[in-house]
């Protein structure tokens, strides 16, 4: 089974913008190659139009192309038309370099090809890295804004959700409280009251745990993550030992089991990772199928870290993995009759172990879905 690694979501760094370099003189490419060279610049060399014109095919976001004008089979002129013709790639600035003459019908020629510049040869090396420094400088300016919008577009849609929820998923519970209420200032059997009490509780306990979970997903996306509570050596077995007896408490007709193996001691938030267990079993339980095991596995026997595993029957559609821990998509999603949270669970489980330097997986095939969770061991605060 593979297991496909879950994407956390987090500033990019610094990416590598792209050059285009057009020339059909060995030895001029390998001198501009070597003028250009930067660690966050990626140079694409062509001998010709049509090999440059491939280039652009397969890479939709360079920052710069640097056309030589005299060139066989394709000219710079006409190779720049063609640049300049296709919606992809239109919008790449040009620069030819030319050994010709200055003269001016020549440069309107190019300009009106749409150059944004024409060096002439031999090229001042200077003169050449500045002009293509200030390209670069911009598509990184560019590279920013569109993770930038990106991200803004995503924090319009949590805000929309967060009011979502709170107009439509808390109504349900603060319904049953309210009709509940109604039911017991009114005359009724003495039998009725512990039910209608229990009910009262169980709708409290869903809104608290709403509201927690939306209050974790703004913890974590204010403060870059969840913080950890890891300052104790803790009991990863035991922990695991009770969360589990408490789901077959809560849901006696699913088989849970429980099976360990090594040394489960770690420096970790252990109310933290309890969460982490229960989210997963609990999506175990409410999605996996009713009549196959639901199951959870840690291994303690690596000296560094411990590893541990839910699987449930069950596959998860292919399209969806790559969204599992993507907050409130669960709550747009789920079946009629099938268990609806907010879809924060995921989110959570995800933010919580990476707060712990951890890493967690999903893979979903052969009908058996698999969370497997890689956790350090952490250090005493002592040894840190």
């Amino acid at each position: 089974m593979i297991l496909a690694p879950s994407s956390p979501r987090c500033p990019p760094r610094a990416g590598r913008v792209k050059c285009l370099i057009v020339d059909d003189v060995e030895e001029n490419l390998i001198a501009l190659e070597a003028l250009l060279r930067r660690d966050d610049v990626e140079i694409l060399r062509a001998a010709s139009g049509p090999e440059a014109l491939e280039l652009l095919l397969q890479h939709t976001d360079v920052a710069l192309a640097l056309l030589d004008v005299q060139m066989p089979e394709m000219n710079g002129f006409e190779l720049a038309e063609l640049i300049r013709g296709s919606e992809r790639t239109r919008h790449v600035p040009l620069i030819f370099m030319t050994a010709g003459s200055r003269d001016q019908n020549w440069q309107f020629k190019g300009y009106e090809s749409g150059a944004v510049d024409f060096l002439y040869k031999p090229i001042d090396p200077h003169m050449l890295v500045n002009k293509a420094g200030v390209f670069f400088e911009l598509q990184h300016q560019k590279q920013a804004l569109a993770f930038e919008l990106q991200e803004r577009t995503e924090a319009l849609r949590i805000n929309d959700m967060f009011m979502a929820v709170l107009s439509h998923d808390l109504r349900g519970p603060l319904s049953a409280i309210l009709a509940s209420a109604v039911v017991l200032q009114r005359p009724i059997d003495a039998d009725k009251v512990p039910l209608l009490g229990s009910k009262i509780q169980a709708s409290g306990r869903r809104m608290g745990r709403m509201i927690e979970d939306l209050l974790d997903v703004t913890r974590a996306r204010q403060a870059g993550g969840l913080v950890m509570q890891t300052g104790t050596q803790v009991d990863l077995g035991a922990a695991a030992q009770r969360t589990v007896q408490e789901l077959r408490d809560a849901h006696p007709a699913r088989a849970i089991e429980l099976s360990q193996q090594g040394d489960l001691q770690g420096w970790w938030d252990i109310d933290r990772l309890c969460q982490v267990l229960g989210n997963l079993l609990g999506n175990a339980i409410h999605h996996g199928t009713p009549d196959q095991p639901v199951q959870l596995y840690l291994d303690g026997t690596a000296p560094c870290e411990v590893v541990f595993s839910t699987s449930n029957g069950g596959t998860i559609p292919a399209a969806l993995l790559p969204h599992l821990f993507d907050p409130f998509r669960g709550s747009t999603q789920a079946a009629p009759g099938q268990h609806k949270g907010l879809g924060l669970g995921l989110y959570i489980v995800q933010q919580i172990v990476h707060g712990h330097g951890g890493q967690i997986e999903a893979a979903s095939t052969a009908g058996r879905t698999v969370f497997q969770v890689r956790l350090p061991r952490g250090a005493s605060p002592a040894g840190r």
